[in-house]
């Protein structure tokens, strides 16, 4: 089963969550966002019910709440941070944590601009996992069994913005900089550790070939560490980290320019494609976020 959001344009519905047929030529309905939302184990415990639609005649978005926290991890696989902040230092004994918000995120297929003041776009393949219960206080065993599912993910990163000052988010939150696909059942995924192979291809040139099982910090202890702070509710998101080979570090650097595509495949998760563009679609999204409030 594959998850995913979609608007009904021509009835003006709001967010509805949905399965995605194989093929990926139709959708059915399962609930509106926020009522899946509240149970989604028993959601996605059953047969959806609702109206199947063909994919062509709705909007696809991700179907995440507007007040979801999108939680991601920095540095999170050994080889990366080698070739990153923590080459020949020792790593830290907690995540580097930073926050995208919810309105960075796009799905399979979108265009991604570049912004206007950075010379491209890095890619950093990963895979996200998705709260599905509240979580105080959890235990590692307890965090990982409230994870609902897991979508592969392009935490699409402005670089000279991230390097600016000591803090990410800037450079973590460009415009559609979060491709996110869609969601599969924990059920049918399994456990990170036991290894789920992460490529991210370029124009069709393989530049990360990793492995969940290289995970620093695991989806359980991280989840647990968070609810130790602050109450996680359904609907969040952790992005765990991407793998080595991201186009900063490479000699000499490369960057993602306006009409490449970059693909990020993860086994049981599928592929998740992103068009690179200029700057000047951003005012798409200016043009997209004035109808919704209309």
């Amino acid at each position: 089963m594959r998850i995913v959001g979609v608007r009904q344009p021509h009835i003006g519905s709001g967010v509805e969550v949905a399965s995605l047929a194989e093929r990926g030529d139709e959708v059915t309905v399962i609930a509106p966002l926020g009522d899946f939302w509240a149970d989604p184990a028993g959601y996605l415990s059953k047969p959806p019910t609702g109206p199947t639609l063909a994919t062509a005649s709705v909007e696809q978005v991700p179907p995440v709440l507007p007040e979801a926290r999108v939680i991601c991890i920095g540095l999170n696989y050994s080889q990366h941070a080698a070739e990153g902040s923590y080459r020949d230092q020792e790593l830290p004994p907690y995540p580097t944590l930073f926050a995208r918000w919810t309105q960075s995120l796009t799905v399979d297929g979108a265009e991604v601009p570049v912004p206007s003041n950075e010379e491209g776009l890095d890619w950093e393949g990963e895979v996200v996992a998705w709260v599905g219960a509240p979580l105080v206080d959890a235990s590692p065993e307890e965090a990982l069994a409230a994870v609902i599912g897991y979508s592969t993910f392009n935490d699409l990163t402005s670089r000279r913005a991230q390097k600016l000052t000591s803090q990410w988010i800037l450079g973590k939150n460009g415009d559609r900089s979060g491709p996110l696909g869609p969601m599969v059942p924990a059920t049918e995924v399994g456990d990170l550790r036991d290894g789920l192979r992460l490529r991210t291809r370029v124009n069709g040139e393989t530049m990360q070939d990793g492995s969940t099982d290289q995970l620093i910090y695991p989806v359980g202890e991280t989840l647990s560490h968070i609810s130790h702070t602050l109450t996680l509710r359904p609907g969040d998101l952790l992005a765990t980290g991407t793998p080595s080979g991201v186009g900063y570090a490479r000699k000499p650097p490369r960057l993602l320019q306006p009409g490449d595509t970059v693909e990020v495949e993860v086994e049981r998760l599928g592929t998740l494609r992103s068009a690179v563009v200029g700057n000047h679609c951003r005012s798409e999204v200016v043009s997209a976020l004035s109808a919704d409030r209309s």
